[in-house]
């Protein structure tokens, strides 16, 4: 066995909230650091398409991404930090699997079957509004996993439908043209944090609840300050298991810093004071960084040339895996 091949895409739509820094940036750049494995990481710009239809949102989302990783300390001379529409051979290579991936496999996909379910509980036609793009959304997803043989792949358990399904897409591959794929295999996530968003359920931008990452520190606090709380005065007891701002503190904070906490709630702290504290605490740890994203965000050109830098690295192994491929469907050169 070689050494361990991680890779993880981000999709490009929206700005970077909490959540998604606490859920996947903050451990994906501390993975990037880690030299005893090989890191890809790259913005999944094509799989944005299928649910922005927003050019300039997926412009801006993705050197908003790009920038935030940048500025949290990726290390993009170990990983390999790419977008995903800098790879040309991403694409050849989704078009080769199609034509071995069954439909009957896409049939089952999760967002697809959520999509036909919400059409016909609407009285829809079952294919309302389903592009392709979302109906072959796994074999982009498989593309992007194969092409650089990896063999890792950190997933929520929403997801991991569909490194099971690049699998078995590999697989078949592998049985009709020889072993070119690496079996990939989904690492499940399952003690990633998932945050509260302001108003108590799980923080996303599809419920418009989340605190941006990069706000000023008066946007900050204003959003820690609207955080919902529940009516307990100062001085009675409150259950931090059931409060956000205890959660989000607790994301943030050492062992003893949350028994610490743990303890103020049991006295009774006063939720403004809690929250002054939260505000405080997430600052300390974001306020560095969000010097380095402003400065980024000023030098659009200095992103770029790093993610092409990234995609040059990437681009010797896609297409060297792409004329294997290519031969060994049958479609090389006749020389």
């Amino acid at each position: 066995m070689g050494r361990q091949r991680v890779l993880t895409g981000i999709t490009t739509t929206g700005t970077p909230h909490l959540g998604n820094y606490v859920g996947a940036i903050r451990p994906s750049v501390a993975a990037s650091q880690d030299t005893s494995v090989d890191s890809y990481f790259f913005l999944a710009d094509l799989h944005a398409l299928i649910k922005c239809k927003d050019p300039q949102q997926v412009k801006q989302s993705s050197q908003e991404i790009a920038t935030t990783w940048m500025a949290l300390g990726m290390d993009t001379d170990n990983a390999v930090f790419y977008r995903q529409s800098d790879i040309p051979e991403i694409t050849e290579l989704t078009w080769i699997l199609s034509c071995h991936a069954a439909k009957g496999l896409m049939n089952r996909a999760h967002a697809y079957k959520a999509a036909v379910q919400a059409n016909e509980e609407a009285g829809e036609d079952p294919d309302y509004a389903v592009t392709m793009g979302l109906f072959s959304y796994p074999v982009l997803m498989a593309a992007d996993i194969l092409m650089f043989k990896a063999n890792s792949i950190p997933v929520g358990r929403d997801q991991a439908q569909h490194v099971e399904m690049a699998r078995d897409i590999a697989q078949r591959f592998n049985h009709h043209f020889g072993e070119l794929f690496t079996l990939p295999e989904a690492t499940i996530e399952d003690d990633v944090a998932v945050l509260q968003g302001l108003d108590g359920r799980k923080m996303s931008k599809s419920y418009n609840n989340t605190i941006p990452l990069f706000q000023t520190e008066k946007q900050l606090r204003k959003s820690i300050n609207k955080i919902k709380t529940n009516l307990l005065e100062p001085g009675e007891p409150k259950d931090p298991d059931d409060s956000t701002v205890f959660q989000i503190w607790a994301a943030f904070s050492a062992p003893e810093q949350i028994e610490w906490m743990r303890k103020q709630f049991a006295e009774g702290i006063a939720w403004g004071e809690a929250k002054k504290l939260l505000f405080e605490r997430v600052n300390d740890e974001l306020a560095q960084a969000r010097i380095r994203y402003n400065e980024l965000m000023a030098d659009p050109g200095h992103v770029e040339s790093v993610l092409l830098a990234g995609a040059e690295r990437a681009r010797e192994e896609s297409s060297a895996l792409m004329k294997q491929v290519r031969e060994a469907v049958g479609i090389s050169p006749m020389s």
